[in-house]
């Protein structure tokens, strides 16, 4: 079985780039080894575009092989440069704490936690950098790095022609530093990361064989875009949550359910189990076929990250919504407190399907709102108050408000 890890890995489409392939190969093959995983706590939650890593530590752990999950309490307070115009807005420690608790829930959907030889762990950088002044990280790691290697980044060359502070700067140096205490508390060989991390990742290998001579590897895989070819981020405004507080598991499903016909294919691969030889039969499909392949897709991914109820759950809801069947019972739903007459947008707003008056006034103006299934034009239009409400918004948004 273990011979066919990295074949896997490779048809799933998972393996971007690789510090060394060859050895990786056989460490991933022949042996059962650590690897790690970071993210820092910039949210409460991983989104989908975090998922292709996490789904590979995944089959990582499937195979055998030990997932160390890194938050990073301490690279959080910098502020990862990578990917980005401007510099990234400071986290008070009441957010960064939160963030961190949040990030180790959705690790833990994804994964097996506990004491066994291949039972993931959680670390948190902050636990071992709160120990170095900055006098002694300068001592001990200052001579490992050089200006022009660290200059020769391309998330430093980009962010240098925009005002690159001191801050982010040091930002390569702590990912290297996580690599090094991990490879040395943990016998960690191996870091698995997004392809813009490709260059902070790197400086770890580097920074093991300078200080251990010994050699550790990076894997990457690659970032994941939507059909118009955004990467998926919180920051680009279309980020599908992990956790069910910020998007629940009917929205989870649908997402999954509306993807694009030509992504279907690399998404089974991606974020289900489905075997290849099934996907391969899936992706002949077209039509109506297609569109049942679409549900097994939702089915699935819905499945790993929230249960098989959660996922059966959202099934019906969708079924109810869009098939006529199913149960309606399981559409998502917001309890509101509404004792009298309520102007239309303010309603939409307190029910937090836009986060402004203006944003729901557009979508009135331009026919995408429907009330108990009357399409609302009316930006004056008055809601009244009555025990269960169905709102749409667009095609495939539903909302059943509760009114108390």
């Amino acid at each position: 079985m273990a011979n066919k890890l990295f074949d896997e890995l490779t048809m799933r489409g998972f393996i971007n780039q690789c510090s060394n392939m060859d050895a990786v190969k056989d460490l991933l093959n022949n042996g059962k080894i650590a690897v790690y995983l970071g993210s820092d706590p910039t949210a409460d939650s991983l989104h989908v575009g975090h998922l292709v890593p996490v789904m590979m530590m995944r089959w990582l752990q499937k195979y055998g092989h030990k997932p160390i999950m890194l938050v990073g309490g301490a690279t959080g307070r910098i502020g990862d440069p990578s990917g980005r115009d401007t510099g990234r807005p400071m986290m008070d420690e009441k957010t960064l704490n939160k963030n961190v608790a949040g990030l180790k829930k959705s690790y833990s959907k994804f994964l097996k936690f506990g004491n066994g030889d291949q039972d993931a762990i959680i670390v948190d950088n902050y636990d071992w950098m709160k120990n170095y002044s900055h006098l002694d990280f300068l001592a001990q790691y200052g001579l490992d790095f050089t200006i022009p290697r660290m200059l020769s980044m391309e998330s430093v060359k980009k962010r240098l022609e925009n005002g690159m502070t001191f801050l982010e700067f040091n930002y390569m140096t702590f990912q290297a530093v996580d690599f090094l205490t991990l490879y040395r508390e943990h016998n960690c060989v191996l870091q698995l990361c997004g392809a813009d991390q490709w260059g902070n990742a790197v400086m770890g290998i580097e920074l093991i064989r300078k200080k251990c001579g010994k050699e550790a590897f990076v894997l990457s895989t690659a970032l994941l875009t939507d059909s118009n070819g955004n990467k998926i981020g919180k920051s680009a405004g279309n980020a599908v949550w992990v956790n069910e507080d910020k998007t629940t598991p009917y929205e989870y499903y649908q997402y999954f359910r509306n993807t694009p016909d030509d992504l279907v294919e690399k998404m089974l691969k991606i974020f289900t189990e489905i075997p290849l030889n099934e996907i391969a039969e899936f992706s002949k499909k077209q039509g109506a076929e297609l569109n049942e392949v679409k549900k097994r897709l939702a089915f699935a991914a819905t499945e790993i990250a929230h249960g098989t109820d959660a996922a059966h759950a959202a099934e019906d809801a969708a079924a109810a919504l869009f098939g006529g069947g199913g149960n309606n019972e399981n559409v998502p739903s917001f309890d509101l407190k509404m004792d009298a007459p309520m102007p239309v947008l303010d309603f939409l707003v307190a029910v937090k399907l836009f986060d402004s008056k203006s944003e729901a006034r557009r979508m009135v103006e331009q026919g995408g709102i429907q009330i108990d299934g009357q399409k609302i034009t009316d930006k004056d239009y008055i809601v009244e108050p009555t025990e269960s409400i169905m709102v749409q918004r667009g095609k495939k948004v539903f909302l059943k408000v509760k009114i108390s």
